[in-house]
């Protein structure tokens, strides 16, 4: 089986599946698309000897329509005490996609967790900035659309979210970001994806969040 077939949604979603049968419910759970599944927050967690378990279960590419669908795997069979999840940036790159269905989607998300899991504290992580002068070919149009300024009022809206479900809100990204708060050229793959460096550097106030 070749590695593009391998590594598909699908594909990491089942892998997911098999892994979630001998997982340690009541964990702490990292939740999301990409750039929350190239978050190495596992292996963190394990190097630095956390009294809790760690699990991520981001799958790249998924907007929220698509977690919706496989939140049985990636949140709801976990049964998480608490839920760092960062969903919508993809949804933020398709112009077609309103802000206004992002929101409502993840609310439904999030609304269905806690009426499966009541216990479980959530944690709305701050979409992360971009940096279009580090862009490659592949990734210009779609910072054409997912604009610094575009994350600023999604990250507004999420902030609303959170308040209305009672849950916290949370805004890591102050390491990140270089004078003109767009994302460090030396963090970032071509100004989207973050470097193992960039989580390196805002996992120690990740790190606070999972232990309070």
């Amino acid at each position: 089986m070749s590695e593009e077939i391998v590594w598909t949604k699908e594909y990491k979603v089942e892998r997911y599946r098999k892994m979630n049968k001998d997982i340690k419910k009541g964990s702490v759970l990292f939740a999301g698309s990409s750039l929350m599944e190239m978050f190495p927050i596992e292996q963190f967690a394990a190097e630095d000897k956390l009294p809790v378990t760690v699990y991520n279960r981001g799958i790249g590419g998924f907007i929220t329509d698509e977690l919706i669908k496989v939140m049985d795997v990636c949140i709801l069979d976990l049964e998480p005490t608490k839920l760092f999840i960062n969903i919508g940036t993809n949804d933020l790159s398709d112009s077609r996609i309103e802000m206004s269905t992002v929101m409502k989607n993840y609310e439904y998300i999030l609304r269905e967790t806690i009426k499966r899991v009541p216990d479980v504290k959530i944690y709305l992580m701050a979409y992360y900035p971009v940096n279009p002068e580090a862009a490659t070919e592949e990734t210009k149009g779609c910072l054409r659309v997912r604009t610094n300024e575009k994350i600023d009022i999604a990250n507004e809206e999420v902030k609303k979210l959170a308040h209305k479900l009672d849950a916290k809100y949370i805004d890591v990204n102050a390491p990140l970001k270089d004078e003109k708060s767009r994302l460090k050229k030396e963090y970032t793959y071509e100004g989207v994806h973050i470097k193992e460096e960039g989580y390196k550097a805002i996992y120690p106030l990740v790190k606070d969040y999972i232990l309070e």
